[in-house]
């Protein structure tokens, strides 16, 4: 499918192509490419700043990998529920090639699931959650242009410069017309708000802010907190001018602006508690350890070191390895000194005590006459 893509007040048109290449029949599409694209930049920041979060890297790429999954499952579970029809078989409904996948089910399976992971791996909790929301965000920023090369995701009329007109835009508000929120009217020949656009602004606008602001952070979870209020108030509003909202059952609630706003509110109450709590507190990061079960074997020599959140990153990545260096030298098979210095005589001191009480004899020094008067009289002595 190609499209011929218009900003008439900006005086800009492109003609856009959704296959990006094909193989031996196979297509391979932009929106897929492009999903690729943004997901491997969040891990590469994941993976590269996971020290400045106690995180081990290895022990991450599982928890990334079943978090991605169910990310991937979890959205097209949360689009079928809401959809506006019924499928006519289970495999339409898992088929994702026929489109529809859902923001929020995704990012509601990735935290859960990946969660779970995080607790099987012996991954920190709060921190992935501070990590991986600022990889969503450079997720979220670049995968909303696949939306534009499949024009879709797009709001109602507008007459701002950047109005958008195609073929897809065209095609869809002139089948959805029936189906559109109470209230909201479109004509299908007339410029619509690219919201694809604002909702990938508004996402890397966060990612910047937050990136900035992550070496301030009060406590575990905040940048989490921040994200979810963020985004949660970036996308009710432009969920608001969307032409193809998920619906809750028969009314006219958009349910992922339901989502979105909920979220800001129960994050916000969060985060006042949180700052409350670490108000006059020095927020320290427990280095990642990379070997845990010899952590645990030498759990009475060994304890992780910490840095304080605002150390910089080398600071992070050197005492890091520095850390698992002095564990890794560690011989938990030598005897310790203070063992071999000292027997433990406190032990047998009971033993001997005891003895003496069953021959009837006190253990003390009013003992010692008694043995002496036993010594035979010297020679002089026997003389007189």
């Amino acid at each position: 499918m190609v499209y011929h893509v218009q900003f008439p007040g900006l005086g800009l048109e492109f003609t856009i192509n959704r296959v990006a290449l094909s193989i031996g029949g196979f297509n391979i599409y932009w929106y897929g490419v492009i999903i690729a694209v943004g997901m491997l930049l969040a891990l590469l920041y994941a993976f590269r700043y996971a020290p400045d979060f106690g995180i081990d890297s290895d022990r991450l790429v599982d928890v990334v990998a079943i978090g991605t999954v169910m990310a991937i499952v979890c959205a097209r579970i949360y689009y079928v529920a809401m959809a506006p029809f019924e499928y006519q078989s289970v495999w339409e409904m898992i088929d994702i090639r026929l489109g529809g996948i859902a923001i929020y089910g995704a990012v509601i399976g990735a935290f859960v699931f990946g969660g779970l992971a995080a607790k099987w791996r012996k991954v920190p909790l709060l921190p992935l959650f501070d990590l991986v929301a600022l990889g969503f965000l450079i997720g979220q920023g670049i995968g909303r242009w696949g939306n534009f090369v499949n024009q879709e995701a797009f709001g109602t009329n507008t007459t701002l410069p950047w109005g958008m007109y195609s073929e897809g835009t065209k095609a869809y508000l002139q089948s959805v017309q029936v189906t559109l929120p109470a209230g909201m009217t479109v004509d299908p020949n007339m410029p619509v708000h690219p919201t694809f656009l604002y909702e990938s602004i508004w996402c890397l606008v966060g990612f910047v802010a937050l990136a900035l602001y992550v070496k301030h952070r009060k406590f575990h979870g905040q940048i989490f907190l921040l994200y979810a209020i963020w985004y949660g108030l970036g996308r009710g509003w432009i969920e608001g001018l969307r032409t193809d909202s998920l619906l809750i059952g028969n009314t006219s609630l958009r349910a992922s602006q339901l989502v979105a706003y909920l979220s800001v509110l129960v994050a916000f109450a969060l985060l006042v508690a949180g700052v409350r709590r670490a108000k006059g507190k020095t927020l320290m990061v427990t280095l990642a350890v990379r070997d845990i079960q010899k952590e645990a074997q030498a759990a009475d020599r060994f304890s992780p070191d910490a840095l304080p959140a605002s150390a910089s990153h080398a600071e992070f990545v050197a005492a890091t390895e520095a850390m698992n260096d002095r564990l890794a030298s560690l011989d938990l098979d030598a005897l310790d000194i203070e063992e071999l210095e000292d027997p433990e005589p406190e032990e047998n001191a009971p033993a001997v005590e005891e003895q003496d009480s069953e021959q009837g004899e006190p253990a003390s020094e009013e003992a010692a006459p008694a043995v002496a008067s036993e010594v035979p009289a010297s020679a002089d002595e026997e003389k007189e």
